[in-house]
């Protein structure tokens, strides 16, 4: 299998073009011949035209991609080696939604061959690989796993908008069936990587790991964000507290803040779900995403208070919200927490504006409702920093009074202005 990847008598085919696939899908083409598969057939046509619509490859890769990107699943036949990167989001309740998986599998059964393996990327609980997704490739495919067909787990680590750990240089998880399968299957993820791979004993300790890593940093933020209320009490800034903590060698370094996203805010209630099912109720999970969840109440009741110890009438108020996507410096608006915020607001008859310079405006418009403006050209009574974006880190004083209709009211989520700022007496500033 390798060789005949190696010198392109095979391919390997990515389902799934977000912001796992794409990336995927280009390093692999380094090396290999790649099948990009999505049923997004508006997001192939871009790609097909070298429009990267998750903004996270360099300007002008897909220009000079020779991946072969259809949304027509006949495609798949052509491939032997498939990785499948696709969501995995929870429904209303908070539950798993495997809806994109089980369809992807579906999908792939349908086009499978014997000598195939398949590999899924998308974060799940253990177990959900051999239980779930096995059973489904085989009905489709009329194949059996081992026999037949070979399947593994290597858990994506992507993190939209960093420019720095880019998944070549990253050390990747990679697990398999059985022997066979994980020899395999690392020689195709090492031979593109910078930094090598980790071999997991088991399919179900690589899905474990996946989770814990995002539940570690859920945790830790919840622990901030508590910490964030009890300092509000005292007068104490606490990015302050952490910085001063942080001088000690073994301390590990989280500052509060809203958790959104598509992995830390969703991946614990996986295991969460699984943990019930098997009678553990794992407290200390539960508890992290109820106060990560809530944080957006503490952060309206200080923007509340503020404005009123200005003397601002609420109701009516304009308020400018700087920043909607989940993370800095990233166009990814996937479960962005700081629209409970702007939400809340509304609902209390306050006018806001959000600006964005990263996020897509119809995007925003169909996922939450809201209107992006195009410019910040009048003056608010409070202004919010929603988000770490550079652009935000440069705003002065003067840009600040300018926007502002009498005495300055910032409120800082991210703690990014500059300590002049923060501590001038002449804005009314607040951060968590």
């Amino acid at each position: 299998m390798y060789n005949d990847l190696l010198n392109k008598t095979k391919s390997i085919a990515v389902i799934g073009l977000g912001y796992v696939g794409l990336p995927l899908a280009v390093l692999f083409s380094k090396k290999y011949d790649v099948i990009g598969f999505d049923v997004d057939e508006k997001k192939i046509t871009a790609y097909n035209n070298g429009i990267d619509v998750t903004c996270e490859l360099p300007e002008k890769t897909l220009e000079n991609s020779d991946i072969h990107f259809t949304s027509n699943e006949e495609d798949l036949r052509d491939a032997s080696f498939f990785v499948v990167a696709v969501p995995t989001p929870i429904n209303d309740e908070d539950y798993p939604d495997f809806k994109y998986v089980i369809s992807a599998s579906e999908t792939v059964g349908r086009n499978l061959k014997k000598g195939s393996i398949v590999v899924y990327e998308s974060t799940v609980y253990p177990g959900v690989t051999e239980d779930l997704c096995v059973p489904i490739l085989e009905e489709s495919s009329g194949l059996k796993c081992i026999d037949d067909f070979k399947v593994g787990y290597s858990p994506e680590r992507i993190s939209p908008g960093d420019t720095h750990n880019r998944i070549e240089n990253i050390t990747k998880i990679v697990s398999g069936i059985d022997a066979e399968s994980l020899e395999i299957i690392s020689e195709v993820y090492d031979s593109v990587l910078n930094n090598g791979i980790y071999k997991a004993d088991t399919i179900k300790i690589a899905e474990a790991a996946k989770v814990v890593e995002n539940i570690t940093r859920d945790v830790n933020i919840a622990l901030v964000n508590e910490f964030s209320m009890i300092f509000n009490n005292m007068g104490i800034n606490t990015s302050d507290v952490i910085e001063a903590a942080g001088t000690k060698w073994n301390f590990q370094k989280y500052y509060p803040g809203l958790v959104g996203g598509h992995c830390i805010s969703v991946d614990p209630y996986y295991l969460l779900y699984k943990s019930k099912k098997l009678g553990f109720n794992p407290k200390l999970m539960e508890t992290s995403r109820e106060i990560n969840e809530n944080l957006s109440d503490f952060i309206v009741k200080n923007i509340l208070y503020l404005m009123i110890e200005n003397q601002v009438n609420v109701k009516g108020s304009e308020v400018l919200v700087l920043g909607v996507t989940f993370k800095e410096n990233c166009n990814d608006i996937r479960n962005s927490k700081i629209t409970k915020v702007i939400s809340e607001l509304s609902d209390l008859n306050i006018n806001v504006d959000v600006y964005d310079p990263y996020a897509n405006k119809e995007d925003v418009k169909h996922v939450y409702g809201i209107d992006l403006i195009e410019n910040c050209d009048k003056k608010y009574d409070a202004i919010i920093i929603g988000v770490a974006h550079n652009q935000f880190k440069d705003i002065d004083i003067n840009k600040i009074n300018e926007l502002s209709k009498d005495k300055p009211i910032v409120i800082d989520l991210k703690s990014i202005l500059t300590k002049d700022i923060q501590k001038n007496d002449e804005i009314s500033y607040w951060s968590l």
